[in-house]
């Protein structure tokens, strides 16, 4: 192909490799178009695992995967890792700290973080799961109070030491709880001989009147006994008012504890600013019907960053949920709609097909809802299980997954119990990595 050739072929570029941005890619690979996929880290990540990796079950590297192996054989699409610093929608082109990327299609699939609603002094006590750093953050917070607790000098540090506070009672809350539960119950429970660490306290505290609102009542109110089964206390109805480094105030309420984790609310940062438009709630940004933003046909958000009306979903203004599911629907969408238009063709607007909700409950338990039918218990963990090992990025990653899974499953071991980022003296985490 020649340069006069390759230079008149339309430009897209993806900012984001999540589960939308990698759909949206993969559309491409292989058309006569020219992609530059832009994100600040070399790897994609499945984020619905990332509970695991905080809790030991899995290493980082069995749910990332490095974004140009995945594309090594789409010579059409380039790799950029840099950060976007902004958006010029006049000369169609995206800042990065690597430079300008001109585009003549721009797709927008940033995902979300964690939001503390204002508490900018929250996020240093409570880390959330976002990313690799906030789980491996996680995992040494939950190792280390075990470490402390066998060596408190009082009983009252080592009860506040032992207790394990999760903020949130969706998904991630709920499978967090479980796992910590677990842990603290089975793999570790001969490990230590000053302490006992099936005394540990975990709980999980939901400012709505019920855990895992997004499924039916039967199924919350199942989540929240088998929860209860493991141990786990569950406070609903009650909404966090402190967090600080040694405990949480919960509906007027002290509980001293070690480790605090956030999963009570998502944001989008930095959109809104780089379109310099008013965001919908959450930081997330209003499309069309064809995910494209009013009065710029040339640009598309989706996934967390996008607020799309649901017509068929629960309630009135009702919008697609931020699910790898809807990002990856999303992502080819608009694939397919630009390569339409770059053809001339006309294109239909978006439907989002729901698949379902799921949620994970300790080893032997799991809820699922697909609408049509519903299962709780060993069945769905096992359903689960395989519904995310389908979705993983690439066969060795599913399959790793599968076998440590496998081992984990026969051994009650933990495979990744590994605290990094501390010193010998006294195991004081850096100050340095505590602030991202």
């Amino acid at each position: 192909m020649t340069d006069t050739a390759t230079a008149a072929r339309p430009k897209i570029v993806i900012i984001g490799a999540g589960f939308g941005g990698l759909a949206a890619a993969r559309e491409f690979a292989g058309k006569p178009v020219d992609v530059t996929l832009i994100d600040k880290r070399n790897y994609h990540l499945f984020q619905p695992l990332l509970y695991q990796v905080a809790t030991a079950d899995l290493s980082p590297a069995d749910i990332a995967w490095p974004i140009r192996s995945i594309f090594r054989d789409a010579a059409n699409i380039r790799v950029v890792l840099g950060k976007v610093t902004g958006i010029d929608e006049a000369s169609q082109s995206v800042e990065t700290s690597e430079g300008p990327v001109p585009y003549d299609h721009l797709i927008i699939a940033n995902g979300a973080g964690n939001a503390y609603f204002g508490h900018d002094d929250w996020p240093v006590h409570a880390p959330g799961l976002k990313t690799v750093v906030d789980a491996t953050t996680v995992r040494r917070n939950i190792l280390l109070a075990f470490e402390r607790a066998e060596t408190a000098a009082d009983e009252a540090e080592r009860h506040r030491q032992l207790t394990f506070v999760i903020i949130g009672g969706g998904p991630t809350g709920v499978e967090m709880a479980g796992a910590i539960a677990e842990l603290a119950r089975v793999a570790l429970a001969r490990d230590f001989r000053q302490i006992d660490p099936r005394a540990a306290n975990v709980v999980l505290v939901e400012g709505g009147p019920r855990i895992l609102p997004a499924l039916s009542d039967d199924l919350s109110a199942y989540a929240r006994q088998a929860l209860e089964k493991l141990g786990v206390e569950v406070h609903t109805g009650t909404m966090v008012e402190n967090i600080d480094a040694e405990g949480v105030t919960v509906g007027g309420a002290r509980i001293p504890a070690a480790t605090v984790i956030w999963g009570a609310g998502v944001g989008v940062h930095g959109t809104a600013e780089w379109l310099d438009t008013k965001p919908e709630r959450g930081g997330r940004i209003a499309v069309g019907a064809d995910l494209t933003l009013p009065d710029h046909p040339e640009i598309r958000v989706i996934g967390d960053a996008a607020a799309v009306a649901w017509p068929q979903g629960p309630g009135e203004n009702a919008t697609v949920p931020g699910i790898a599911p809807a990002a990856k629907q999303e992502g080819k969408y608009v694939a397919k709609a630009i390569l339409a238009t770059i053809s001339g063709k006309p294109s239909k607007p978006f439907k989002y097909r729901h698949a379902g909700n799921l949620a994970t409950i300790g080893r032997h338990s799991a809820v699922v809802d697909l609408d049509r039918f519903k299962l709780t218990g060993w069945p769905a963990w096992w359903f689960w299980g395989l519904a995310h090992i389908y979705f993983l990025i690439g066969v060795r990653a599913a399959s790793l997954v599968l076998l440590q899974w496998f081992w984990t499953y026969l051994t009650r071991r933990k495979g990744a119990r590994l605290i990094t980022g501390v010193t010998t003296e006294a195991h004081p985490v850096r100050e340095s990595e505590t602030k991202r």
